[in-house]
């Protein structure tokens, strides 16, 4: 069962909970075993051998758990980034040595099956009732999610600790396998901050021809003259605004990448580099450990900005 993405819902019969960046699991545990599955139904037992725990721990439960694999990074935050060292290996041993430098946590947010019952016709509430009788045998490392019955609250504390948001669910959800629901709402905290512009690169597919993407950076500190490359910025553009932006970089054309160090070559190939003087505002969810934006967009240029001034926050 999937969420939509959509505005914070308030009222009665809502719940919330974090929304966590990692790798949604459904684990099918018995005496015997556990298999997990990932959202698009592939096997991912051999990669997360801390499954394991699962059987002996529940014993002689059977059950079938649906959740999120998280990995935490120095901050105690969910890094999506540090998860991929170990959700795409095939190999036990290669995702047990893995698991010495990145641990991950299973975060269970519902009960699918108990014991040979069937419960996703059953109300999320009576699930999550279920679920938390099991919570104490749970193994070290699996966890189940906190509730929070406030919302707005919530989805503050989520945008000030850098969390990836919040999930609204109704109360009386039936649990609909492989469907998306406005019963359970999504709600992504997203970062807002300013980016010099220091050059574009040429568009692919119905932007052939045009302006793509703006190659956007940063100073060290205010003052200094030097740029650090953040990323690639190519959606949240309207049409005008791709025409607008184009004409106005095309005034300040340069034939030297304006950027130290020089971005990396898959990024520069169809690239134009400019004088940087134009700011602009870009959401994202957070950024990787080299220094890049994670999934940015577009939200307006700042005229009221000095370049000069826009340093990494």
């Amino acid at each position: 069962m999937k969420a939509t993405t959509g505005p914070l819902p308030a009222g009665p019969g809502w719940i919330y909970e974090v929304k966590w960046d990692g790798m949604r699991v459904v684990a099918e545990v018995a005496p015997s075993g556990v298999h997990g599955w990932s959202a698009n139904g592939r096997e991912c037992t051999a990669a997360f051998p801390e499954l394991g725990a699962l059987p002996g721990a529940l014993a002689p439960v059977a059950a079938t758990l649906d959740g999120e694999m998280v990995a935490l990074d120095d901050a105690g935050r969910p890094s999506f980034e540090r998860l991929q060292h170990r959700m795409h290996v095939t190999s036990e041993a290669d995702a047990r040595r893995r698991a010495e430098d990145v641990r991950v946590a299973y975060v269970l947010f519902d009960l699918l099956r108990l014991n040979g019952h069937d419960l996703t016709d059953r109300p999320w509430s009576d699930r999550r009732r279920l679920l938390d009788q099991l919570a104490d045998d749970l193994p070290l490392g699996t966890d189940v999610a906190h509730v929070y019955d406030d919302g707005p609250a919530l989805l503050k504390v989520c945008e000030e600790r850098g969390l990836e948001g919040v999930v609204a669910k109704r109360a009386d959800s039936r649990y609909m396998p492989g469907r998306r629901t406005r019963a359970w709402i999504k709600v992504k905290v997203r970062r807002h901050d300013e980016l010099v512009v220091g050059g574009w690169a040429s568009g692919e597919g119905n932007r052939a021809g045009r302006l793509g993407a703006l190659l956007v950076g940063y100073h060290p500190e205010p003052g200094d003259p030097t740029l650090r490359y953040a990323g690639r910025v190519g959606s949240g553009f309207t049409g005008a605004e791709l025409d607008r932006m184009a004409r106005r970089l095309a005034r300040l054309s340069d034939e030297e990448c304006p950027f130290i160090p020089r971005p990396p070559a898959t990024h520069v190939r169809d690239a134009h580099w400019v004088v940087p003087q134009v700011v602009v505002e870009v959401a994202y969810s957070d950024w990787t450990s080299d220094g890049r934006l994670r999934h940015p967009v577009y939200m307006g240029q700042r005229n009221d900005v000095d370049p000069d001034a826009v340093v990494r926050p």
